[in-house]
């Protein structure tokens, strides 16, 4: 079980040793729940860009390209372990995408929540479950299952009345967990309409609202002028419905936040596939070495010398 010397921490006597039941194995990550400090970002100046990590490796890199926060998404996740994005992964499954990318790096996250897993007590239930996992910030949408990409058609929506219980069930369960409702109501009631549902959430209890799958810049400037001083979520997804806008036309149009949920996935699937290829057809991958991560890179990513380190100080050997 790992310590902290108390001289570190508030409110506990000098040279007291605090046994911290909750801190990750990898050294140097914040003790500050993860709601906390996602809110803490949210309130820096400027929009918040939240690129997509599907995996602890991927969000390694995002953390050294320098974001302050990263989003999990559903189709990251789904298509990760080979299954399409309809729902039809589990809240523990979940938790285990969390709790890696949590652990690897401490930055606060956003969680693509799906539909909440069913009714109140199974929203309740994936609130913990995630919080004690890791997440920062949760998005839950207002669609039925099967539910869809937010940029598919035929979606079939849940009324805004259901979709205001589950925020308020999330509301109720959660310590300090951001909640965002995604709104997939544009296509189907317009603008309006949308917005009509976007208040009724925010009364319901949450933070922030996810209007999905917009299709031009009048509508982002609408949604934002329909709801004054309520935070906005923008979707920017390639090959989607939504025009192709940059973080600061996002921030010139009033949004908050942006996310780009799948491209990391699917530059490395595309990689991966031409290095299955070369395999194939050369019997080596040595026609990949120069696309290829050095091993050296790889170790100084994960911190294999800090761990030996941390490892070496803690059960270092003595003679008898």
């Amino acid at each position: 079980m790992p310590y902290l010397i108390a001289d570190d921490l508030p409110l506990a006597p000098a040279g007291q040793r605090v046994k911290i039941f909750s801190l990750p194995l990898s050294p140097g990550l914040p003790l500050a729940p993860a709601g906390q400090r996602f809110r803490a970002a949210l309130s820096h100046p400027g929009i918040l860009r939240l690129p997509g990590a599907h995996n602890g490796q991927a969000a390694l890199q995002g953390k050294a390209a320098g974001f302050d926060a990263l989003y999990l998404s559903g189709a990251a996740m789904t298509a990760s372990m080979g299954l399409p994005d309809l729902g039809i992964i589990t809240v523990d499954e979940v938790a285990f995408f969390i709790r890696q990318i949590a652990r690897a790096l401490g930055l606060p996250l956003l969680v693509d929540g799906d539909t909440g897993y069913d009714e109140a007590l199974n929203v309740m239930h994936m609130v913990r479950g995630f919080e004690e996992a890791g997440a920062g910030a949760v998005h839950l949408e207002d669609q039925l299952l099967p539910k869809k990409c937010g940029h598919l058609n035929d979606k079939k929506l849940a009324s805004a009345q259901d979709m205001a219980a589950t925020v308020a069930a999330a509301d109720r369960a959660r310590r300090d967990l951001v909640i965002i409702a995604r709104i997939d109501a544009a296509a189907s009631d317009g603008i309006e309409g949308a917005a009509a549902r976007a208040k009724l959430y925010v009364e319901a209890g949450a933070d922030a609202i996810f209007p999905e799958a917009l299709t031009s810049v009048e509508m982002f400037r609408e949604v934002r002028a329909r709801l004054p001083g309520v935070k906005l979520l923008a979707n920017m997804t390639e090959s989607g419905r939504t025009p192709a806008l940059t973080a600061q036309e996002f921030q010139d149009l009033g949004f908050d936040m942006v996310i780009w949920p799948v491209p990391f996935l699917r530059v490395a699937n595309k990689a991966q596939a031409k290095l299955y290829a070369a395999l194939t057809r050369d019997g080596a991958t040595t026609a990949m070495l120069p696309e290829m991560q050095a091993r050296a890179e790889l170790y100084d990513a994960i911190g294999l010398n800090a761990f030996e380190a941390l490892d070496a100080s803690i059960a270092l050997s003595v003679a008898p």
